[in-house]
């Protein structure tokens, strides 16, 4: 669906148009508010001049997973559509109500990401569910979808991909990110909506909520603009050569908490992990009777929890058992190294 090399006209999206080469600011209306403003889903179009694939790039489905809205605002800076072939729907905030409240949900108290392909006349999340679906999803050959963890936690920046496609696996590499995940998709998703729909899917997940950390920033600005010249919608010198392989998982496990108490992480996100490590101590408010949490896997922490005040059960860290062991420490010190040390996310350059 990517291939598409048909003649550049006028895009069309929510009944406004877009000039080849120009840039489009659309306010798809959602809903009143209880106080009587509209309340809008505001997109910005970079309809290139030259014809290409369309794909969008979205954030904050989740409204307190604000890490994307900063990855897609510096994207746009970094583009011109005159310069551009194909054209980029970004929806920088999709869940507008829990972005204004710091909350992952909507006023309904559902989650968007679990509401698609939603109703026009169902609950407000389905609702704006089927309008994303309709005037987004419908119009797109590729989506790339931007979340973090939930409050309290911290997720290392890593690729999601539907597995047994290896279209999107190639993309994903490309991507760059220091993990790729083939991950199954959850009922009533974003992506698992796209597939049905026949839209290929990255998700991101990066950072933690309510919050912006550079290294999660510059991973999204990197990755999205090196997809951007994968499929030949901008052109630039710069990534003429695929980096560091990332860690490619099929299976990840989260470590839980046996006992109420204080935790002592000793392994974060990002720590190369072997079977029987300890990666976090759990012991009482007096620090007696400490307990190891040992790793039960070989892999690689992509996430793990900030709150050391915890209670049994609750979610410590999450590993990722890696295809490829042994180098793994190497190949993700390598692929922070580049992300972090590419000078073209600190410039003004418009590619």
């Amino acid at each position: 669906m990517m291939t598409n090399r048909n003649k550049n006209d006028l895009f069309e999206i929510a009944g406004h148009m877009v000039a080849p080469g120009q840039i489009g600011d659309i306010a798809i209306p959602i809903s009143d508010l209880s106080a009587g403003m509209q309340a809008n889903m505001v997109v910005r179009v970079f309809h290139g001049k030259r014809a290409g694939p369309t794909i969008f790039v979205s954030a904050a489905i989740h409204g307190d997973e604000i890490i994307g809205t900063e990855i897609i605002r510096r994207v746009m800076k970094k583009l011109h559509p005159s310069r551009m072939a194909g054209t980029v729907i970004f929806v920088p905030v999709v869940n507008m109500y829990g972005f204004i409240t710091h909350s992952r949900y909507l006023p309904d108290r559902r989650d968007l990401n679990r509401s698609f392909p939603g109703t026009e006349k169902g609950s407000l999340a389905s609702q704006l569910a089927h309008i994303f679906s309709t005037e987004i999803i419908d119009h797109c050959s590729l989506g790339i979808d931007i979340h973090s963890a939930a409050l309290h936690r911290y997720n290392l920046p890593q690729i999601r991909i539907a597995s047994g496609n290896p279209m999107l696996k190639d993309l994903a590499m490309d991507f760059g990110p220091p993990v790729i995940i083939e991950a199954d998709l959850r009922p009533g998703s974003l992506r698992a909506l796209a597939r049905e729909a026949g839209v290929d899917m990255l998700l991101l997940e990066a950072g933690e909520a309510l919050r912006f950390d550079e290294f999660s920033v510059l991973t999204g600005v990197n990755g999205i603009l090196r997809v951007l010249k994968k499929l030949e919608m901008i052109e630039t010198k710069r990534w003429s050569q695929r980096g560091t392989p990332p860690a490619q998982a099929t299976r990840t496990l989260w470590l839980r908490s046996t006992r109420g108490g204080i935790c002592r992480l000793v392994s974060p996100s990002g720590t190369k992990v072997h079977v029987g490590d300890p990666v976090a101590y759990i012991s009482d408010i007096f620090g007696d009777g400490e307990e190891a949490i040992l790793s039960p896997i070989d892999g690689i922490v992509i996430g793990h929890s900030n709150l050391p005040v915890v209670n049994q059960g609750d979610a410590l860290l999450h590993i990722a058992e890696v295809s490829i062991f042994d180098t793994v420490s190497e190949r993700l010190e390598q692929i922070e190294d580049a992300i972090t040390g590419n000078q073209l996310l600190d410039e003004d350059e418009v590619i």
